[in-house]
């Protein structure tokens, strides 16, 4: 067995997504890592499936307090995002990882691109929760949506 990956559960086919879905990548099965799958949004305890949510600001100001993550019935589960990306993070981190695959557009796991916060599919520039604390902690991360960049980063990592 390779060397221990942290990855967004629905990638591997659990179904956790807010759809009560999984978004699998059959693809990831013939790579010769560990796999520790996490959902911070079950963690976090919103359950599925759940109403969909977006971040309202970037996760930076969410984490200081500053801005909230809101589900399409105008509830704020901001603590609950925060809760199980935290949570996820540590699992992480006491693993000793160094690398992540994550869920694209997701407000947790999103890279590099996340819903604006207006339920129009619209996309921004930004990270999810989850994905903005790995990257502080230096966890490399690599978006579900960029098959080949997992292929090529898994490759060195091993």
């Amino acid at each position: 067995m390779g060397k221990k990956v942290l990855i967004s559960a629905c990638l591997l086919g659990k179904n956790c997504r807010y759809n009560g879905g999984h978004s699998q990548i059959t693809e990831l099965n013939e790579i010769d890592v560990e796999w520790i799958p996490v959902c911070p949004e079950e963690t976090g305890g919103l359950g599925t499936p759940r109403p969909s949510a977006e971040m309202q600001d970037n996760a930076e100001n969410i984490l200081n307090g500053k801005g909230k993550v809101v589900n399409n019935k105008g509830i704020n589960v901001t603590s609950e995002f925060i809760r199980g990306a935290e949570k996820s993070l540590q699992s992480g981190l006491e693993t000793g990882l160094k690398t992540a695959i994550l869920k694209s557009k997701s407000p947790s796991c999103g890279i590099g691109k996340i819903y604006d916060g207006s339920f129009t599919n619209t996309l921004k520039t930004g990270d999810g929760i989850f994905a903005h604390l790995c990257q502080i902690n230096e966890i490399t991360c690599i978006s579900s949506d960029n098959i080949n960049q997992i292929k090529k980063t898994l490759a060195k990592v091993k």
